[in-house]
């Protein structure tokens, strides 16, 4: 390269065979200097106004500026003046969205027609950026942090059914120290998917770090703060149940979480990229196939470390990783309901109402629900636990919840079930069958005791004759209710039966009926 510095190294050796006299053209054929270059030092070195032996005896540092003294050959450009003074306005500027320095330039030009060209100004913005936002360098401790994040391209599978393309959300979790990682795509990005995922991922690691860093998504912070920010309380209980701790990144501060943010870039070279031409026809299938793959990913070696990065985590964060709860968080539903004067609460997904102390009536409580029991909280406090019942308009009722007069209402009343099976039974095996199975719909027998009352008191308006044979018309039906058997008697529909087959076979007499004598 034209006007390249000598090595310090080339120029004490220069100093060393000056001092010893030798002539440039000696030189050159020693050192492979070129000659003018040669004759440039040896002015140099005069002007200093030192011997070859005081130039030996100095630093490196204070023979160079003898040597290379500072030159300042800029001149002032305006061009320069007035862009510097707007370059912080457009750093800021390209951190909006669908600005670009072609934009930004064609809006320069507009004030400053004769000012840089697009190659010179990128040349100044990007010095200039570099300069003010350095990066930090982090020290990532093992088993101290796991970094989750979303990626920003999806995956997706062909449902063959509905004959079209489904995506699916990617998320990416990693241990910053090892920069092993994990993937899984989901069936969406909301809390009852995330949580399995979630918990998907301290399985894959086989232990709990200290902390779960997060950026701002709004499954997991409902309030953004820098210092305090406010997580969901589903995340709140999935962290204590982990004994870990969650935090957030800064509002739009992506290098908070890098380690991640460089997980994704992985996951797309190595992953997705890997699936660009397969077809999967099943999430179950893709989450197979993503696995498969990033087992790969972290045994892949690694050169600058020379290891891969499931080798570094197992000899790194492994230890230090806290060891995993029994069992798995267990994602609950949450739902708000009033107390009814009934002392019973819906759950509205099944439409099925369960029992609290009656002193909770009128109180806004909160269910927390899965699929195998339903709690109910009042202020933080369990006043109930049943368990979930897909029964629709059913009710799930324990009896030390029932008012005192309710518990006797049917005690003094003096009817027990078999009570209303006898009196059942005398009108007919119909009419018993249906008692029977209005006592066995409800948990306590005493709740359906009304439903038995009024269907025995239709005898009396209707008659025993028509009871059974409007009990045995709505046992033809799959579900049976005191209504169903009234509206049957109400609309004579028990009087429309069909024949028995005696009267079927009793043809009426009719002139235009030939007898079998026509046919001899």
């Amino acid at each position: 390269m034209a006007n390249k510095p000598l090595e310090m190294l080339q120029i004490r050796r220069c100093l060393v065979l000056l001092q010893e006299a030798r002539s440039i053209r000696q030189i050159h054929r020693l050192t492979g200097i070129h000659r003018n270059t040669i004759k440039s030092y040896v002015e140099r070195f005069r002007h200093s106004g030192k011997t070859y032996a005081e130039l030996l005896a100095l630093q490196d540092h204070d023979l160079a500026e003898l040597i290379y003294p500072p030159r300042n050959n800029h001149q002032a450009d305006d061009r320069f003046l007035s862009l510097s003074g707007r370059l912080q306005y457009y750093a800021d500027e390209l951190k909006r969205p669908h600005v670009t320095k072609q934009r930004l330039w064609e809006e320069y030009l507009e004030q400053h027609p004769h000012g840089y060209r697009y190659a010179q100004f990128c040349l100044h913005l990007d010095r200039y950026i570099q300069q003010h936002e350095p990066t930090m360098p982090q020290v990532h401790h093992p088993g101290d942090k796991l970094q989750i994040d979303f990626a920003g391209d999806q995956l997706r599978y062909y449902e063959p059914i509905a004959h079209e393309w489904i995506d699916c959300p990617v998320l990416v979790c990693t241990m910053p120290c090892s920069a092993m990682f994990y993937a899984e795509p989901l069936a969406s990005s909301r809390q009852e998917h995330l949580i399995p995922a979630l918990n998907n991922a301290l399985a894959y690691f086989g232990g709990v770090p200290r902390n779960i860093l997060s950026d701002n998504m709004a499954q997991v912070v409902i309030k953004p703060s820098r210092y305090e920010p406010v997580f969901t309380e589903l995340l709140e209980q999935w962290a204590l149940h982990y004994q870990t701790n969650m935090q957030a990144t800064r509002v739009a501060k992506p290098r908070d979480k890098a380690s991640v943010e460089n997980s994704v870039h992985i996951a797309y070279q190595q992953i997705y990229a890997a699936m660009r031409n397969e077809c999967q026809h099943s999430l179950k299938a893709l989450k197979h196939r993503v696995r498969t793959l990033l087992e790969k990913a972290n045994e892949r070696l690694m050169t600058a470390y020379g290891k891969s990065r499931k080798e570094r985590f197992m000899e790194l964060e492994k230890e230090h990783l806290a060891p995993l709860p029994s069992k798995s968080f267990v994602y609950k539903h949450q739902a708000k309901a009033k107390v009814k004067k009934n002392y019973h609460v819906i759950l509205g997904e099944d439409w099925h109402q369960y029992s609290v102390p009656q002193e909770y009536i009128g109180q806004q409580v909160k269910l927390i629900y899965d699929d195998d029991v339903v709690e109910i909280f009042s202020a933080y406090r369990r006043i109930a636990v049943h368990q979930r019942s897909a029964v629709r308009n059913g009710y799930s009722t324990i009896k030390e919840h029932m008012p005192e007069s309710h518990r006797n209402y049917f005690l003094q009343k003096g009817w027990t079930p078999d009570d209303f099976l006898e009196k059942g039974r005398e009108i007919g095996p119909n009419t018993e069958e249906i008692i029977i199975r209005f006592l066995a719909a409800k948990a306590f027998p005493e709740q359906s005791y009304d439903a038995c009352i009024g269907l025995l008191r239709l005898a009396k308006g209707f008659g025993r004759k028509r009871l059974e044979s409007a009990c045995s018309l709505a046992l033809q039906g799959p579900r049976i209710t005191y209504r169903i058997v009234k509206t049957i008697l109400e609309n004579n529909r028990d009087k429309l039966m069909l024949p028995t087959e005696e009267q079927a076979s009793m043809l009426p007499f009719h002139e235009n009926i030939r007898g079998k004598h026509c046919y001899n």
